[in-house]
């Protein structure tokens, strides 16, 4: 704990985070003395160092933690004494930083009613973006966000007029203006239409769902899963206490002749099988949609990164072929732009989405309605269509350098990547176990993603692992390929 102002390291220690190439000094400084008061690093009445001194120990110009100091000030953070100095804030927070004692603690796992920490998922490092050569999928290279663009947007919802429209508690609805144009730009360049009360927007995918099998997944429910497919989709059916049954997948997606085997709900991706990236041919999802109206099954469409895929080779989606409402459409608004935004969206007859409202608001009323009026501004002003396009460009050139060099680097195994995905599919020669090659590849900076996840029996994927581009630079990927083989080789 900080007492003193004559401790120049002390002092040095507690702003290490600096970062002086950044133009928010202030802001840093600000956060940085909150943190350690309200972390009681900094005691109350404690004195901090004149802005001169302190000017000079950070190398900031005085102005700087002058202004940090008077806006503290303000917040009630610092009292200024004249020609005493400035202080620390004698109201602090209530009890002390000791941990509870150990006697008498729960015994919590016994009182769990699930255990989500034991399902089988995707795990990727926290600190991934450290790693030079990250093969991830859905993740974010800060090079392609729309950086201009999105702070314009972000202004325009800051306006007073658009903060008097969003600010309230929305409690169950939507954003009026992004609905808007998700119904006008997004959708429709899918080929899908939706009336008002067909839509509504979720914290990203994910939610979407999570969302629809809570509605639709009681105790004991068969539901049709891919195999291999996307891990968290038999999460979700296993904690909804339903029955995961696995859709056989070939190179063209789910086989066409599935009979449902007594599922009530099949969830499909069939715009970028995940995780094999096959698209889905028009044949097939017309008979998948007949096979689906037979066996009279809800078909949830995750249609995840279909924005990549150029318009010359668009497949319409089955909700746009679907013609007695018996297709879910989930879609992310975010994952293109930056997945930290959360912003994903449904699309179901009306009364799906009435229960979906009533549910989502049990659980978290609605989505942040200020990241809600940014995207809407930013689709609005024409930037989500500029960015989709020129996020494809850049997609396109590091696949096609990673079909160039692949070969080259990993003889010996296949891949695959249908157009307009942001990832390859890649299995190895027998015997191969990608998992410890994951690891291998680690040590050497290099991150890729192993297959087994994704299948009902992880043996089935030992041999396989998912290449993503979406997070590399593309001035890395030849190095880093190199690199990739070296460490399976």
């Amino acid at each position: 704990m900080v007492k003193a102002s004559n401790d120049d390291f002390a002092w040095q220690q507690l702003f290490a985070a600096l970062d002086s190439s950044d133009t928010a000094l202030q802001a840093q400084i600000r956060r940085s003395l909150v943190t350690a008061i309200e972390g009681r690093y900094l005691s109350p009445g404690a004195r901090l160092p004149s802005s001169r001194r302190l000017s000079e120990i950070l190398n900031v110009a005085r102005n700087t933690v002058v202004f940090a100091y008077e806006r503290l000030v303000d917040e009630g953070y610092l009292v200024s004494h004249e020609r005493s100095g400035v202080f620390v804030a004698a109201e602090g927070v209530i009890g002390d930083r000791s941990a509870p004692s150990a006697e008498g603690a729960l015994d919590w796992p016994s009182r769990f009613a699930v255990r989500p920490s034991t399902l089988q998922h995707i795990v990727k490092p926290r600190n991934w973006q450290s790693f030079p050569y990250p093969f991830l999928f859905g993740q974010f290279d800060p090079a392609l966000f729309p950086t201009a663009s999105w702070r314009e947007s972000a202004a325009a919802a800051s306006s007073v007029s658009s903060i008097n429209d969003w600010a309230g508690d929305l409690i169950d609805e939507d954003d009026p203006e992004l609905l808007t144009q998700l119904r006008a730009q997004v959708l429709p360049r899918r080929g899908v239409w939706a009336a008002e009360d067909e839509a509504m927007i979720t914290i990203g995918a994910q939610q979407a769902l999570y969302l629809v099998t809570r509605l639709l997944v009681g105790s004991g429910d068969r539901v049709a899963v891919e195999d291999p497919g996307y891990p968290d989709t038999r999460n979700m059916v296993a904690l909804a206490g339903g029955v995961a049954r696995p859709m056989p997948v070939d190179a063209l997606g789910v086989d066409p002749g599935v009979d449902f085997d007594g599922c009530r709900i099949a969830f499909v991706t069939p715009g970028h099988q995940c995780p094999t990236t096959a698209v889905m041919p028009l044949r097939r999802r017309r008979a998948l949609l007949a096979a689906a109206r037979r066996r009279d099954v809800i078909v949830v469409e995750d249609d995840y990164d279909a924005d990549l895929t150029a318009d010359s080779s668009r497949v319409p989606p089955l909700k746009s072929l679907d013609t007695d409402g018996r297709v879910i459409y989930v879609g992310s608004l975010s994952k293109a732009v930056a997945p930290g935004l959360r912003l994903g969206y449904l699309v179901a007859p009306a009364p799906v989405i009435s229960e979906l409202r009533v549910l989502r608001r049990v659980m978290l009323r609605h989505p942040p309605s200020n990241n809600q009026r940014a995207m809407a501004t930013f689709v609005a002003l024409g930037h989500y269509r500029g960015h989709l396009a020129r996020l494809a460009a850049t997609l396109d050139e590091r696949s096609a350098i990673i079909d160039a060099e692949l070969t080259t680097a990993l003889p010996g195994f296949s891949l695959g990547r249908g157009a307009g995905s942001s990832s390859f599919w890649i299995s190895g020669p027998p015997g191969f176990d990608a998992r410890s090659a994951a690891i291998r590849a680690q040590a050497a900076g290099v991150l890729i993603e192993p297959g087994d996840v994704f299948f009902a029996n992880p043996e089935d994927g030992r041999s396989y692992f998912r290449l993503g581009f979406s997070s590399i630079r593309t001035d890395r990927i030849r190095e880093g390929l190199a690199r990739l083989g070296r460490a399976i080789a």
